[in-house]
């Protein structure tokens, strides 16, 4: 046997054993416990399969847990679409030569780096209804009418949450695209010129078909992250008021601190299968387009 085309085989035993150790593992796990009834008192009282009482109890409870996946979807697909959009343009508008380009670009990145717990500090305090600095500024500049309860209205706190998570990804995003911009022959659009193509058309026709790994990859980055999004809502409004922002991963904590782990874990296990079907969708949808 040709020891040269083993020998990096190996390379791959380390990688595998912890995906299965650290990830395959724990996932299958704990989509056992959700058909039982784990808790804080199973030492006592022992483990006790319940089938499917738990995923049943998520969808029929009177506290609304089915909103944590509506929510959760909700928040997936308008996050993406208020951060690609912009995402994609200011990368155009960047890469095109404009003056300064490199100090524009670390200044729409910089969010994307800052933890979240200092986003959370800075944004309620800023969205602070009597002492915030945006409605302080729409006061002083004569738009007080404009003043909203940003983090405590059921009308206006998620389009706060919307924004603050564009204020921190659209660099992220950014940065993504203009790779992708940067592996495009100028020729391409040269040619489009020659042809008469306008900016739309040249953006249709040759700049996003030539930037479909990019928008794979901010498509698949993004849907996960939607999908398990926790930080942002649980710093800035804890899934308030009442429970209007709840999402899949802040119902998971608060039934995990309940000692309802059984439950939790029905919940995680709803997660993953939701992430798993919309990962394959993606990679199978732009790689038909791609075939295509």
């Amino acid at each position: 046997m040709n020891k040269k085309k083993v020998y990096p085989q190996w390379f791959l035993i380390l990688p595998l054993v912890l995906y299965i150790v650290f990830f395959l593992f724990p996932s299958l796990l704990g989509v056992f416990y959700s058909f039982t009834d784990w808790g804080r008192a199973t030492p006592k009282n022992g483990l006790h399969f319940v089938g499917l009482k738990n995923y049943i109890d998520i969808f029929t409870s009177n506290k609304n847990y089915s909103n944590g996946i509506w929510n959760t979807l909700k928040f997936t697909l308008v996050s993406n679409v208020v951060k690609i959009i912009p995402a994609l343009f200011l990368a155009i508008i960047l890469f095109e030569g404009i003056r300064g380009m490199g100090a524009y670009r670390t200044v729409f990145y910089l969010p994307s780096i800052i933890p979240f717990v200092i986003i959370g500090i800075i944004f309620t305090s800023v969205l602070n209804f009597k002492n915030g600095m945006l409605n302080g500024a729409l006061e002083a500049i004569g738009l007080g009418a404009l003043k909203q309860k940003w983090l405590s209205d059921l009308n206006v706190v998620w389009k706060s949450i919307y924004m603050v998570d564009a204020w921190r990804g659209i660099g992220y995003v950014m940065t993504i695209f203009m790779t992708g911009l940067s592996t495009i022959d100028k020729s391409y659009y040269e040619a489009a010129k020659v042809d008469g193509a306008n900016f739309w058309q040249r953006l249709w026709n040759v700049t996003l078909p030539m930037m479909r790994g990019a928008i794979m990859i901010n498509l698949v980055f993004g849907v996960t992250y939607g999908l398990k999004v926790f930080d942002i809502v649980y710093v800035l409004t804890n899934g308030g008021p009442g429970h209007a922002t709840e999402v899949m991963t802040t119902y998971s904590f608060q039934l995990y601190g309940a000692g309802s782990y059984g439950l939790a874990t029905a919940f995680n296990a709803i997660l993953l299968l939701i992430t798993m079907v919309a990962g394959i969708l993606i990679v199978r949808g732009m790689s038909r387009k791609g075939a295509a």
